[in-house]
Parts: C-alpha cells; structure tokens; sequence
C-alpha cells in the first residue's frame, strides 16, 4: 500500500485540532499566544517602519524637485593676471551668452526646459525683522513651471503679477509679517561702487505672491525675482549665473551630465539635485536598511517564542504521538504535524501583522495629528524634519519583503521542535501511561 503524500489532509487536520484544544487538555500554551501576537505586532511595525520611510523620501524629494532645478549648468571663475600690477584677479563665472546656452540645453533629448537665472544672497526687512533671502531671478514662464511654487491652492496672490513685484516664501512672510500688496526692503551688499568703496544696494519690492512649496527650508528663504529686475539690482546687466535644466526623468538625472557638459563648453559645470541632497538621500538608504534590520530582529524574537511554546506541546503530547506512531504514522508525519502547528502560528500572525501594518500606514496621517494635538505641535518639528507632513508610501515589495520574512523565520523556528517529536520514542513514550 502506497504512502500518504506530504502534508496529507489527516496532517493539517490533527495540527489543527491540537491548536483548537484546551489548555487543559494540554493544547495551545501562552507562550503560543506570545509568539503570535508578538509575530502580528513585529510584522504591522515592519510594514508600517518601511512605508513611513518610503513615504518620507518620496516627500522629501517631491518637495526638491518641486521648487528647484533638476540641474545646473554655470560656469568656473576665472583667474586674470595683470601685468601692471602682477596680481592675479579672481572673477565670477558670468554667463553672457545665457540665451544661445539655454536654447542649446534646450534642444538635448529629454530635457524640457533651459532657464536663465541669477542667484544672490541679501537681507530681507520690512520694519524692525530682517533674515536672510535667497534670490532667484528668473522668468515668469520659469516659475510657472515649477509645481511646488505655481500652487494656487496653497499660494496668496496672483502670479500674473510677479513682473511687477516679488515672490516670497510663507514662512518668510510669516516671520516678517508681510502679505500681498506689502513692501519688502532688500538689501545686497555688492551695490553701487564709489570712489570710498562700493555701498550696499537698498531697494523695495512688492510682495505680489506668497508661496508655500513644502519644505521649511525653502519657505523660509527663498524670493523669486523677475530676471530683469534681478540683473539690475545685483548687477548682472546681460549676465546670468546659471542656467536651469528639468529634465522629463529627475530620478535619471546622471544621464544628461555628459550632453549639458558638451553644451556647457569647456568652462561648465554642472550641478543636480543628487549633488545638492545625495548625503541627505543616502544617510536615509542607510536608515531603512537599519530599521529594517533591528525590526527583523524583533521579529525574530518573537519567531523564537513559537519554539518554546511547540516544546511545551510536545511535552504535552507525548502519550498522542506514542499511539500515533503505533498507528502506523512515520517519523516524517509527525514531525509535519508539529511543523504545522508552529507553521500555522506564524501565518496567522503575519496575516494579522499585514492587516494591521496596512491599516496603520494608510491612517499615519490622523495618527499624527492625534500625537501633534497631544503634545502642542511637538510630534513633528518641520524645522527639523525639513517637510511638513509626515506620509506613508505603501509598497507592494516592502510588504512582500515583510511578509515573507516572518513566514521563513517561522518556518524555520518551528522545524526543531517538530524533530524532537518525530524522533520520540513511542515505548517511551506509553510506558507510564
């Protein structure tokens, strides 16, 4: 008579009965019940760890992209040596031609837009606050086209009118109390050159448009100016600092360095959005894979309770699997009868863990404000954090991942004690029953 095959119906049936039983018929122990919850509970931190993470990143870099070129192409100083004087001059990579460079950027496969812009540092005020801003001169149809910026539900103002004035960040406008239709005093000081020396450049500026771009960093710096005043007010009459390139692929930006550096000539430099956050973006890769390894040891740990509690119930069991084996079951059928019992342990906490983890990330955002109501806005510092709102970017991969780590780690926990009772001696077993 042939043998039943592995993992037959009789199997999952007797491991599922022993599951069901009562404590006092010496079925499933505490230790069983710690193991699950402690798999369920490991598992929803692990999923909801990874999405969190995920989501975080994906902000964070939204939120770069949204307010920033993808890259930038400027020009090295240049070093001018004067005979007269024999001293050598260090001066600024001016670009000149910024129209013609910009319209041969434009013409690369891939790239959608080539801006000219001048970039300055100064001293905001308006009454008795000041800080410091970051001017970007560029064009109307330039700003437009960045998403973080031209966000009319987020934004005060209209943006039709930033010819006649400046765009400035809401938090900058918060921290000096300024609205649309205000005045912003700037002052730069590489202003107008005197027989005394060169003097600040002061001037005024119609807050016209109020943006809120996501990150705290750039509302609370960041001025745009059209170019033309930008170039006048620093004084880069047809000059341009850099020229501004999006690309249709952010995330493949290294592929475009080679034809904007051909483009650029043999002064030009370039500079992504990699360059400028990749220490940013590579200490968060090294987090993730730190929490997911210090999560897949909590996981572990619980796994590990699925043994002590699958020794318990052979101990318990030894008078079944004695009459068991007397039957006629073979030592590979006991021991997948008990593999199964752990087995089935660690498949309902994962599936649990799973409902949980998904549940939980899904609702991260009303969590948070429970925990930011709770503790007066402490639960998430922007200042810190650089982005305002904590989200969750739930992956299929990082549930798989997850899932499939708890379901190998319980399988492989639950296989020595199954030994254990498949090699039980059933004489022994019935001696002093």
């Amino acid at each position: 008579m042939a043998s039943p095959a592995p993992f037959s119906r009789y199997e999952f049936m007797i491991a599922w009965r022993y599951l069901r039983a009562r404590r006092a018929e010496g079925g499933v122990s505490v230790m069983t019940w710690i193991s699950l919850i402690g798999i369920t509970l490991g598992v929803m931190a692990l999923i909801a760890t990874l999405a969190v993470r995920a989501g975080f990143r994906a902000e964070f870099v939204d939120t770069i992209l949204g307010a920033n070129a993808h890259s930038t192409v400027y020009y090295a100083p240049s070093q001018i040596y004067n005979e007269l004087t024999e001293e050598t001059y260090v001066t600024p990579g001016r670009i000149e031609d910024y129209d013609a460079l910009a319209a041969r950027i434009a013409q690369i496969p891939g790239v959608t837009r080539a801006v000219p812009a001048v970039r300055a540092q100064v001293m905001a005020r308006q009454g008795d606050a000041a800080g410091l801003g970051d001017v970007h001169g560029i064009a109307l149809d330039a700003l437009r086209g960045m998403a973080g910026i031209a966000d009319p539900q987020s934004a005060q103002g209209n943006l039709d009118d930033f010819d006649q004035g400046v765009a400035i960040g809401i938090g900058m406008a918060r921290d000096l109390g300024l609205g649309v239709g205000d005045r912003l005093q700037l002052v730069a000081p590489d202003g107008a050159k005197t027989p005394f020396g060169t003097t600040p450049r002061v001037e005024s500026f119609e807050v016209v448009y109020i943006f809120s771009a996501g990150r705290y960093d750039v509302d609370q710096t960041r001025i745009y100016m059209p170019l033309a005043a930008a170039q006048s007010f620093f004084n880069r009459e047809g000059q341009a600092d850099e020229i501004g390139v999006f690309v249709a692929d952010p995330e493949r930006i290294d592929d475009w360095t080679a034809p904007l550096l051909q483009a650029a000539g043999e002064r030009g430099q370039i500079w992504t959005w990699r360059d400028a956050s990749g220490s940013f973006l590579a200490a968060l890769d090294m987090e993730d894979d730190v929490m997911f390894l210090i999560l897949s040891i909590l996981v572990l740990i619980a796994s590990m309770n699925i043994t002590s509690g699958l020794i318990m119930l052979v101990k318990n069991k030894g008078r079944d699997i004695g009459i068991l084996r007397t039957m006629g079951l073979t030592e590979g059928s006991v021991l997948r009868v008990f593999f199964l019992c752990g087995a089935f342990t660690g498949v309902i906490g994962t599936i649990a863990g799973v409902v949980l983890g998904v549940a939980l990330s899904l609702n991260v955002d009303h969590i948070m404000a429970a925990l930011n109501a709770l503790t007066g806005g402490n639960a998430w510092q922007p200042e810190v954090r650089g982005i305002y709102h904590l989200t969750a970017d739930l992956r299929a991969w990082d549930i798989f991942r997850a899932a499939a780590l708890s379901l190998v780690l319980s399988f492989i926990v639950t296989i020595f004690p199954a030994r254990r009772a498949a090699r039980m001696n059933p004489v022994e077993a019935l001696r002093y029953e």
